[in-house]
């Protein structure tokens, strides 16, 4: 006996159906992301013994870590656009193919130019985003969207995977036998993801623009401002999330694998916690809880930015010296801060984005994902440069410190003083709004 698709019971066995494809695909692509996201953010720890034997500078060993996160950003946006076109599941199968045989040959490498290299190949991994992320949004409805692609983002937790898998294999075998590791994985992974992923040419966007005809979003400035947010609490969270080990070595002396764990507590909550920052951008939307990200960010880097520092006062009693400095429980609870809401605000941007641009996501997040991404390979180059320039650890931090600065008079120029002169029918802030809710 056959049931109507029109019936009742044949439309709800329908969307029964459809419920768990789309609970599959969300779990699955959720779980390729995070491996992807863990190989990409490789570096972070195995850069550590390379600097050590090729005896590298701050900036070449910012440059060594940043040289997957460049081409990971520059084929987001052609990965958005091929997701649109051909589908997500496809798209996502042969990225993770393309990347198993680079990360292997990793550990070959011996000279410098041959880990850049071979960094941009395995860093093609990192583009995964801009394809689950459209992938996933698109079997959802749109009130849950921002709650899925939250879901989809805590796959930035592999940046947290890393640090605890990466130290210990290094400490037990040496740094070579992390690629190898890294590479069955994630063939293993991309073969799970083909048998429990499903695709709906429903999903499909027919489009014949170019690559150069889709970046001309970025004149939009609405696209602008998401680039400028995205490249904080995204670039940040991957810059930070490569440099983060290292520093804890410097600056506290500790052995990689204490400070790959204390590194763990910003990356971990950094990725798992997008999801809540989803469900909360649905709830009370994507502005406010980007303004409150911006101004919590505010303060931790405030704070971050302070370098270790001993001065001398002239007291009644003769000269007394003082030392003002984070010690590494402080240190690491705003870091663990810090993540929490660049999780929330990697959210609620994407949220800004499924709300504006819902039938061109692919493309819109390709490109925010590309200016998020670059200023993950920006960053680390600059940590490193700032460091050798002037000698300070927190230097880096206080770049940070400056670029949420922008985006602070950027979104309330735009955004907030353009509510508040809306009148008395309109909310009259973000601040506003959050407290009357």
């Amino acid at each position: 006996m056959s049931v109507n698709p029109a019936s009742p019971a044949g439309a709800s066995g329908q969307a029964a159906s459809n419920g768990r494809k789309a609970l599959s695909v969300l779990i699955v692509s959720t779980l390729a992301f995070t491996v992807c996201f863990m190989v990409w953010m490789m570096f972070g720890v195995i850069g550590i013994p390379i600097k050590k034997a090729l005896n590298l500078n701050s900036t070449e060993f910012g440059l060594l870590t940043a040289m997957p996160v460049l081409s990971g950003s520059l084929i987001r946006v052609p990965l958005g656009i091929w997701t649109d076109k051909f589908g997500g599941r496809i798209v996502f199968f042969c990225l993770m193919m393309a990347c198993v045989l680079p990360i292997w040959l990793m550990s070959y490498a011996t000279a410098y130019w041959h880990f850049l290299v071979i960094g941009l190949f395995v860093g093609l991994a990192g583009g995964s985003f801009s394809v689950g992320t459209p992938y996933v949004a698109r079997w959802f409805p749109k009130n849950r969207q921002g709650f899925a692609m939250g879901v989809f983002g805590a796959g930035n937790s592999g940046a947290a995977v890393n640090k605890f898998v990466a130290p210990g294999l290094v400490v037990a075998f040496g740094w070579t036998m992390v690629p190898h590791v890294y590479a069955a994985v994630l063939l293993g992974t991309a073969i799970l993801f083909w048998f429990f992923s499903h695709s709906d040419d429903k999903h499909l966007v027919t489009s014949n623009a170019s690559f150069v005809s889709q970046l001309k979003a970025l004149k939009d400035p609405r696209v602008l401002k998401y680039c400028q947010y995205y490249s904080i609490v995204f670039g940040g969270y991957v810059a930070l999330s490569l440099w983060m080990v290292q520093y804890y070595v410097g600056e506290y002396g500790l052995d990689i694998r204490v400070a790959a764990l204390l590194a763990a507590c910003f990356s971990l909550p950094g990725g798992v916690l997008r999801a809540v920052g989803g469900w909360m951008s649905d709830k009370h939307g994507a502005h406010n809880v980007t303004w409150w990200v911006l101004w919590v960010s505010w303060i931790c880097l405030f704070i971050l930015s302070y370098p270790q520092t001993d001065f001398t006062v002239m007291t009644v009693n003769g000269a007394k010296t003082f030392h003002i400095g984070l010690n590494v429980y402080v240190f690491t609870g705003l870091m663990f801060t810090l993540g929490i809401a660049w999780a929330f605000g990697k959210a609620s941007v994407f949220k800004y984005i499924s709300d504006d641009y819902g039938a061109n996501i692919g493309t819109i997040s390709g490109i925010v994902g590309l200016a998020g991404g670059l200023g993950g390979f920006v960053l680390p180059i600059m940590f490193g440069a700032l460091m050798d320039l002037t000698g300070i650890r927190s230097s880096a931090f206080m770049l940070m410190y400056a670029v949420v600065w922008v985006s602070l008079i950027w979104m309330y120029w735009t955004e907030v003083r353009k509510t508040e002169m809306m009148g008395k029918n309109a909310p009259a802030s973000p601040i506003s709004q959050s407290f009357a809710r």
